[in-house]
Parts: C-alpha cells; structure tokens; sequence
C-alpha cells in the first residue's frame, strides 16, 4: 500500500514551484532552507522520482513535478478547509462567505483581500470558503448558488448577474530567457500563426488573448503547443523553451524581474481584461459587501 500523502512535504514543493526557489519558499513557510529541502527529498525518494531540477538560477520543476503539484492542490485545499472548519467548530462560527475565483485572482490577489477584510470583521467574523476554477466554472457556481461572490477575469461579463468592475489586469507574451523572441516585438499575425503554450479553453486569460488578437484583425489560428489547466503549469512549460506563453502579469512580474522569463511586445497591441466581482440577485450579503468594500478601498 502506498503511504500516505505527506502534507508537509507537498506543501514545501508546491511553495518551491510558486516561488521559483527554496530560499523564497523557507521565506513563506518560516522554516529553514534545508528543512525544505529535506522534505522534498523525502518526498522524491517515497515516490521515488525526480521533482525538482535545481541549479544556480533557482529550482524548476521536472514534468513529474508538474503532476505531483497539481495532484497536491486539492489534497492542500482539504487540509486548509478541514483547519478552518475545525477552527469556526472551536469558536462557534458557523457562518461563512463562499468565495469563487479564477486562477489568478485567487493566486495573487485574493489572499490580502481576504486578510485585510478579516482584520476588519475581527475574531468574530465570517470564515472564507475559497473555491479556485477558471472564469467559466466561476460563473457557473455563482448562478447555480454555489458561491455568495465570484470573482474572474474574462472580458465576456454575464448579463444575468449583479457586477462590478474592480480593477483591470495586463496580458504578457513571455518566452524562456534563451528564445529567440526574448526582449523583441513581434506582429499580431505572427503570434496568430505560432503554437503557444495556453491555458485551457473557458479561462479568461485564453479569452482576452483570443478577442484581443480577434480585434486586430488577427484571430489565432496555430494549433496550442501545449495546454494547461493551471497558471503554474503554463508558467513552467513557458519557462521551459515548450513555446511562448500568454499570461497575466501578477503571474510572472517575478520571472521577468529576474531574468526566468521574457516579455515579448506585440506591434501596436496590448492586452488587457477587466476583473470583475458577480453575485445573484441586486443586493450583497453583509460579508459580501464588506469584502468588496475592503477590495475597492486605495491602498
């Protein structure tokens, strides 16, 4: 039988993956390099396969990797969901605000809305449910009364519910450091007509490069050369040399501060996508509103 997963290491690697090396993982985790490391080796040697390629750059993940983190997501989700409930069932809490969200959002930004708004409502206050999907799935869970608020980042905003445009995010085309595209600009033709590693389809960043390409008078018509149902995945199949990528900045300004990645310019085109907050029916919840009050205040 095989052993049981270990927490701990899975959430070390899957640190390591997000941030691009072990030293920023210890950062997040507040344990030492070396107990990161030990961990994910431990972790290779139970599944007795290679994770990480590390070198002077930083670690990146191998294929198997890949799989492994996007395995130990929801495994990581439970876990957070079985620590909150058990929490809300010390304390009393019974409430909570059901948060769906896209990928990016929900990644990169909704952590210190959420921290911020917890603040606010004090000890007492409603616990978060997240729930991370692609836009499509988002708005399909907050028709269907699945979740109090959604959040997404598609350009194609649902007439049937109540919105509110929070803020706008950049598209990027990014490259591995070494691709030939790497610090150049290209046409909308030619980004048309090269396979690109993409996310899946009903994800709002493979939208707004759609429509945003469609606009110019250049729709995609290349083949992907790969497809990912994760930022993550995308992000290391890019930083790999698969192809080029398109991604929303949040996901790789620290790649392309550090050399990981490159930015390639498109002639005369920039793409961008509003981040839009959905609920039913015309008014919100008291959580709800606070939470939006919380994501529009200036910071």
């Amino acid at each position: 039988m095989e052993r049981t997963p270990d927490l701990g290491a899975l959430s070390a690697l899957t640190h390591v993956a997000e941030s691009g090396s072990i030293s920023a993982a210890s950062a997040v985790l507040g344990v030492s390099q070396q107990a990161v490391s030990l961990r994910i080796r431990s972790l290779e040697a139970d599944l007795q396969l290679a994770l990480l390629v590390r070198s002077a750059r930083g670690s990146q993940l191998t294929e198997a990797g890949e799989l492994v983190v996007g395995w130990a997501r929801p495994l990581l989700a439970a876990a957070a969901d079985y620590a909150s409930a058990a929490a809300a069932l010390r304390t009393g809490r019974g409430r909570g605000l059901r948060i769906a969200a896209s990928l990016t959002i929900a990644e990169h930004l909704l952590p210190e809305w959420i921290a911020r708004w917890r603040i606010e409502a004090g000890a007492g206050g409603a616990a978060a449910q997240l729930t991370a999907a692609n836009s499509e799935a988002v708005i399909a869970a907050v028709r269907a009364g699945g979740a109090d608020l959604g959040f997404v980042e598609t350009p194609a905003v649902p007439g049937d519910l109540s919105s509110a445009t929070i803020g706008h995010d950049q598209i990027e085309i990014v490259v591995a450091a070494n691709h030939p595209w790497a610090g150049g600009t290209v046409t909308a033709g030619e980004l048309a007509e090269t396979p690109l590693v993409l996310r899946e389809l009903g994800s709002g960043t493979r939208r707004a490069l759609d429509d945003a390409l469609a606009a110019a008078g250049a729709p995609r018509t290349a083949e992907p050369a790969a497809v990912h149902e994760s930022t993550l995945g995308a992000r290391s199949a890019i930083m790999a040399g698969v192809a080029p990528g398109a991604l929303s900045v949040l996901a790789v300004r620290e790649d392309l501060d550090s050399g990981r990645l490159a930015r390639v310019l498109i002639d005369g085109l920039e793409i961008t996508r509003p981040l839009t907050a959905l609920w039913r029916g015309a008014s919100l919840s008291a959580e709800a509103s606070a939470l939006l009050a919380e994501v529009a205040r200036p910071r």
